[in-house]
Parts: C-alpha cells; sequence; structure tokens
C-alpha cells in the first residue's frame, strides 16, 4: 500500500521535520508513506481567503498521485478512535487503492476539495499547529500499520 500525505507548507521546524522522518523511516517496503509539501499562497495583497485556498487546492490537486482515494483533513471532519482508523486503512488497502491525506493552510481547505474528498476526518477537537498535525498524522498512519501488523507498538 501507498499512502501520500500533501500538505501546504515547505518548511517545518526542525523538531517537527526529525519526527516526521522519524515515522516515515519506519514503515516497511509494502506499506510506504511519503510527504509531498505544496507552496502556501502568499497571504500578502488582500486576497480573499476564498482566492487564498483556491489556489492552494490548485497545487494540492497536481499532488495528489491519479486514482488516489482522497482525505481531507479538517477540523469539523469525522472523530475516529486508532483502531477505527486501522480499520479503515485496512479496508482502503484490500481496494487496492492509494490514500492521499491532505492538510490545508492557515485558512484550512477549499471547499471544493474537501467535497471531493472520499472522507473528512480530524485529528482532535483542539486546534493543532500546521507542524504538530502534520506529525501526530504520521504517527497515527505509523500505529494504525503496527495494528495490522500485529506489530507490538501499539498496546491498547
Amino acid at each position: 500500500m501507498h499512502i501520500t500525505i500533501v500538505a501546504v507548507g515547505l518548511k517545518l521546524p526542525t523538531w517537527a521535520q526529525t519526527a516526521v522522518d522519524d515515522y516515515l523511516a519506519r514503515f516497511p517496503r509494502d506499506f510506504t508513506v511519503a510527504v509531498k509539501e505544496v507552496k502556501a499562497e502568499a497571504r500578502t495583497g488582500g486576497k480573499p481567503v476564498a482566492q487564498l485556498m483556491s489556489a492552494e487546492a490548485q497545487r494540492i490537486e497536481k499532488a495528489i498521485p491519479a486514482g488516489d482515494i482522497v482525505v481531507a483533513m479538517d477540523e469539523h471532519g469525522r472523530d475516529m478512535t486508532t483502531v477505527d482508523f486501522a480499520n479503515k486503512i485496512s479496508t482502503w488497502k484490500n481496494e487496492g487503492s492509494g490514500v492521499t491525506f491532505v492538510i490545508g493552510g492557515a485558512d484550512g481547505l477549499d471547499p471544493a476539495l474537501k467535497a471531493r474528498a472520499r472522507l473528512m476526518l480530524r485529528l482532535s477537537s483542539m486546534t493543532l499547529p500546521h507542524a504538530f498535525a502534520r506529525v501526530l498524522l504520521t504517527e497515527q498512519i505509523y500505529r494504525a500499520w503496527s495494528i495490522l501488523a500485529n506489530h507490538p507498538y501499539h498496546r491498547a
């Protein structure tokens, strides 16, 4: 299975990049996870938020591998337990589809992009810094893999 995380923003703080890289390095060859970063639209010149999100959505769309299931990370998305998340990934794996998780920019995701997603998912009811959301998503994908592989990382 292949999973892609498309995230708006080109530079994470060192602590976050180190954590993401650590989790990415743990996956086996038959379950790969990659991060694709896309440039955030500059918040200058008084452009309306809808225009900013639309520009970011165009970049995001180009980064999504053809045929992938799209999951939009959104504060209003579905709340899942880790085990439910692992089961969802197992279902997608059995469908033979790649999955792309999309993390939006400062203003979130364009409504058209959210409408295209098969699932809207939230990581927390609390607002998270972008860098932390990327780390948490990567860790949860690793934890889901560990559940599916009966690896001892997840001990619940």
